[in-house]
């Protein structure tokens, strides 16, 4: 008797296999011998290319730990034995529930849902350490004399610090707005900015210390910064840095 012929269904399953990248050896040889001569089957390819581009583009490769592929095998030689008894029943229980135990698209169907979801799941854990790196440790809202919040400094656990204005903030002509912090009076302000008008910036802190309660000031200096290496203009905004919540 023949191979009954393959459906589209099938060629589709076995298409989105070979994207996800689970067909291997000479059967994956075989295969894209089949793409470079049947137009349908490489139309399939380039159309489950389409769909998972996106979650391509943003997940990062994370190498399986040496004794990952040893547990998978134990665990599938564990379960084989109840999977053929399963089998023997379905058998026994008429052409039907066998034809579907035997269905190739039926398992091709599953392991491509197991592989989806695993992508799912690198994709969601990649996502959250992103959003983690991006929400800030300390924040410190600084206010003007009239007490209106006029910028906001974030510090991140990548040592990362910034800040971010809240408003429009007028400079006069030949004029800059520095940025300073305090961490000891003893010590005195050290400039971590100089900007010609309001807008993101990051600070430049280097070695200088970081911490809660850590005073940071805005001031209008000259557009090369100030002379004397301390604040010398107005004090436009000041306030000082607490954990974020």
């Amino acid at each position: 008797m023949s191979p009954s012929p393959e459906t589209a269904p099938d060629r589709d399953a076995l298409a989105g296999e070979y994207v996800l990248g689970l067909v291997e050896g000479t059967d994956r040889e075989r295969l894209e011998q089949r793409i470079a001569r049947e137009p349908a089957l490489a139309a399939s390819v380039e159309s489950w290319r389409g769909h998972l581009a996106a979650i391509d583009a943003t997940a990062r490769p994370i190498p399986p730990s040496p004794g990952l592929w040893a547990r998978i095998e134990a665990e599938i030689a564990a379960i084989l034995p109840a999977a053929e008894r399963g089998r023997a029943k379905a058998v026994k229980a008429g052409g039907t529930l066998s034809d579907w135990w035997n269905s190739l698209f039926v398992w091709r169907g599953a392991a491509f849902a197991g592989a989806l979801a695993a992508l799912v799941l690198a994709i969601g854990l990649n996502g959250a350490l992103d959003r983690a790196k991006r929400q800030p440790l300390m924040v410190a809202v600084l206010l003007t004399d009239a007490n209106v919040a006029a910028a906001v400094v974030n510090t991140y656990p990548d040592g990362r610090v910034e800040m971010v204005p809240l408003q429009n903030i007028a400079v006069p002509a030949g004029m800059a707005l520095e940025i300073w912090t305090l961490w000891d009076r003893a010590v005195g302000p050290r400039s971590v900015g100089l900007i010609d008008r309001a807008r993101t910036t990051p600070l430049r802190l280097d070695q200088l210390p970081l911490g809660t309660n850590q005073l940071f000031e805005i001031t209008i200096e000259p557009a090369t910064g100030s002379p004397t290496g301390r604040p010398t203009g107005p004090i436009v905004a000041k306030g000082t840095t607490s954990q974020a919540l």
